[in-house]
């Protein structure tokens, strides 16, 4: 897949996507979203073995959101008349279901986030599995400060992340959030002196992931995200039906073996094909 917005490499089971405008400051731009959502796509349905996916950027900025061109050429904001209103509705559920693919993807993506992760990039951060950052980085609900609400996800997930006060003071200032406040709010995991170490410990990490079974990793997102959601009750229903479904004896005995120093080969997911392929 040729990639402009955009570079990617897979190895040893470990995808690594990165960001690779920073001229740009690594803006959203119309191809940003086509790309974004081409991959992740093809990475749902045919991993072809990567079992964890790293998110990183370039240059001094993680992303610095919306490109401003995105508005004309790819959002038709027409609030001249009801009908035009209308299609927004379906035209910002589109763009919102870009990172739903992140969350709904059947591999943990890494996040890692150098300084800073303005507007749409903290909506795309927030639909990660993990984030980390490095200590010269910030966050920002940036809409609020161009008269806007935020809506591709930062008051929907961010909630379920950190302090509710926090993410209110920071959804009606636009204030910037450093990397030390995100990490005592729980935003981010751990933080990091040098973009180089977190990104080392984000692919070591990955690479960690990678070895366990995909499909008992696939499994835990799973339960995961529906948990988050629903209640205790209704989530441990869920895990039990879940268990059942992807209980694997010889997964179970490959991971004991693992930890006595016997190599295991564990079976990748297999590709998802739609049926309107089939």
């Amino acid at each position: 897949m040729e990639l402009s917005c955009f570079s990617y490499q897979v190895r040893a089971n470990v995808g690594h996507l990165v960001l690779n405008r920073p001229a740009a400051l690594n803006t959203m731009s119309p191809t940003f979203w086509r790309e974004l959502e081409a991959v992740l796509g093809e990475l749902h349905r045919h991993s072809a073995g990567v079992r964890a996916l790293v998110l990183s950027s370039t240059g001094k900025h993680f992303s610095a959101g919306m490109a401003l061109e995105t508005f004309g050429a790819g959002i038709a904001m027409d609030d001249s008349a009801a009908a035009g209103r209308a299609n927004i509705v379906d035209e910002l559920l589109d763009m919102q279901q870009v990172f739903n693919q992140l969350e709904a993807l059947r591999l943990p993506v890494i996040c890692a986030i150098q300084g800073g992760c303005i507007g749409g990039a903290l909506d795309m951060a927030a639909a990660c599995d993990i984030r980390w950052c490095t200590a010269d980085a910030f966050f920002c609900i940036q809409e609020i400060n161009i008269g806007m609400v935020a809506d591709l996800g930062s008051l929907q997930r961010l909630p379920k992340l950190m302090s509710h006060s926090l993410l209110r003071e920071l959804a009606y200032t636009g204030r910037r959030l450093p990397a030390a406040k995100a990490l005592a709010s729980g935003l981010v995991s751990e933080v990091f002196d040098t973009q180089e170490q977190m990104l080392e410990a984000a692919l070591a990490c990955a690479a960690e992931i990678a070895g366990k079974p995909p499909v008992a990793i696939a499994g835990s997102k799973r339960a995961l995200n529906y948990a988050r959601d629903h209640s205790v009750r209704d989530s441990l229903e869920q895990m039990a039906l879940l268990q059942a479904g992807f209980w694997q004896t010889d997964n179970l005995k490959l991971a004991i073996g693992a930890r006595k120093g016997e190599a295991a080969q564990f079976e990748d997911l297999r590709p998802i094909q739609r049926f309107a392929e089939r």
